[in-house]
């Protein structure tokens, strides 16, 4: 949007980021509280969603992340999700060790992604 205005913002450019940052703000805040989220657990894997949650919500409220990285950052969270829902389906609502590990891994994978999408941001990449 700046590139097209000489490096600066339009009115126009401003009210639509504000209403992209609204959108994605609350569907963070929705996926944070609806009752669906009780099938992630207590442990481990639950708590490390909650924060790579945060973790993005603070990233958009900082301006470290776009609304449209925050988004892809959404969408991998949930692909995991999903992963997550079939192994406990598969395996009568448990998670065997070789299902944590793997969800720990792409956990990591994840939150790599929001710590370089956050502080390149800041860089200029």
């Amino acid at each position: 949007m700046r590139a097209g205005d000489d490096g600066k913002l339009t009115a126009a450019d401003r009210a639509k980021l504000n209403r992209q940052q609204n959108r994605l703000s609350n569907q963070i805040y929705q996926d944070k509280h609806n009752a669906n989220t009780a099938h992630y657990g207590k442990g481990e894997i639950g708590q490390r969603r909650e924060n790579q949650q945060d973790r993005i919500a603070q990233g958009i409220r900082s301006g470290q992340l776009t609304p449209r990285e925050a988004s892809n950052l959404e969408n991998k969270e949930q692909g995991v999700n999903r992963e997550v829902k079939g192994m406990r389906q598969a395996n009568g609502g448990k998670l065997t060790n070789a299902d944590r590990k793997a969800v720990n891994q792409q956990q990591n994978k994840l939150s790599t992604q929001i710590y370089n999408k956050k502080h390149n941001a800041q860089k200029g990449y």
